[in-house]
């Protein structure tokens, strides 16, 4: 049985390494449709605001807008994402082809079928447990906590 940890900094040394594998390992079952993790990642991005420029992705990311005018770059020639645009000429927005919306739902399906299959492993209590922090640390995540 876990014990509860009251301490934040406690609870953060538990939880952060935890995390990182599990991220880690989720990540890795999209190696075989030759699209990296930092691709995924980006298509991902994309597709939650598809029309998104480079510098805003950039920003988001926290990487340089150079470096991501190079993997949007890899991206495009990929045929993953289409670059538009749009009635400012100088406003150029990015959104997902139809292949980067295949592949970015394949990654997401093989994901989450990899997931699921070791949540079936779990008792109904741990997956309770489970569901009962992924709010609190959606909230985390967003930075609202």
């Amino acid at each position: 049985m876990i014990q509860v940890l009251n301490d934040s900094v406690g609870l953060a040394n538990e939880l952060r390494p935890v995390l990182l594998r599990l991220a880690r390992q989720v990540r890795r079952e999209s190696n075989d449709l030759g699209v990296t993790v930092g691709q995924a990642a980006l298509l991902a991005a994309i597709d939650e605001r598809p029309g998104i420029t480079g510098r805003e992705l950039a920003d988001r990311e926290r990487i340089s807008p150079p470096g991501m005018s190079a993997h949007l770059e890899r991206l495009e020639t990929s045929g993953l994402i289409v670059r538009t645009r749009g009635s400012d000429r100088r406003r150029v927005g990015v959104t997902l082809s139809e292949e980067g919306k295949r592949v970015l739902g394949t990654i997401r399906r093989q994901r989450t079928a990899w997931l699921a299959e070791r949540l079936k492993q779990l008792t109904d209590e741990e997956r309770a447990a489970i569901e009962a922090a992924i709010e609190p640390l959606a909230m985390l995540a967003e930075g609202e906590a």
